[in-house]
């Protein structure tokens, strides 16, 4: 079993969200911090522990970013940090199943992660071991009590309900 700290300069966090009905918006935080435990002969005992700053949220639209950060959404003052924590993990090296507690806004929801990894261990030119892993998982963000929205004219919501979440994460490994 080793440990491995997220490399956050080599990692993404990124979710998308239909916007009026029509479109998604994209964004994505740049700060996390976090530990995998893995063991490649054992992924069932693999644990994942992961803090994400909310305030370092990036959509592209500065506007945007600020009314994400406020209090008709992610409350950052008073919920600063979305965290994820494995409850279990099932399935083979390369594809795992990780089953975590996600709280957001200070709301925590069991969320299933589906992965693809962790990779093999490989050393970078600057002899550190890494191992990297992609995910994918769907929430609503009316269960994390995100529940701001406008009617449009047309009919419909501004900001659709179902949140695709997009991990692209490498870890160092710890000596």
């Amino acid at each position: 079993m080793s440990t491995y700290q997220l490399d956050p300069s080599h990692s993404n966090i990124n979710f998308s969200v239909k916007h009026m009905m029509i479109s998604k918006v994209r964004g994505g935080f740049e700060k996390a911090s976090g530990k995998l435990t893995y063991d490649p002969s054992n992924p069932g005992a693999t644990s994942v522990d992961v803090s994400i700053e909310v305030a370092s949220i990036k959509t592209g639209e500065e506007g945007r970013d600020t009314h994400l950060k406020s209090a008709d959404f992610f409350d950052v003052e008073k919920y600063p940090i979305i965290t994820f924590k494995s409850v279990r993990a099932s399935g083979t090296a390369g594809e795992l199943t990780v089953v975590g507690e996600l709280t957001i806004h200070g709301v925590t929801r069991p969320v299933t992660l589906e992965l693809e990894g962790p990779t093999e261990e490989i050393k970078d030119p600057w002899g550190n071991i890494k191992i990297a892993a992609s995910g994918k998982t769907k929430i609503k963000r009316k269960d994390f009590g995100l529940t701001w929205n406008a009617a449009l004219e047309a009919g419909g919501l501004l900001v659709g309900d179902d949140v695709s979440i997009e991990v692209d994460v490498q870890f160092v490994k710890q000596v």
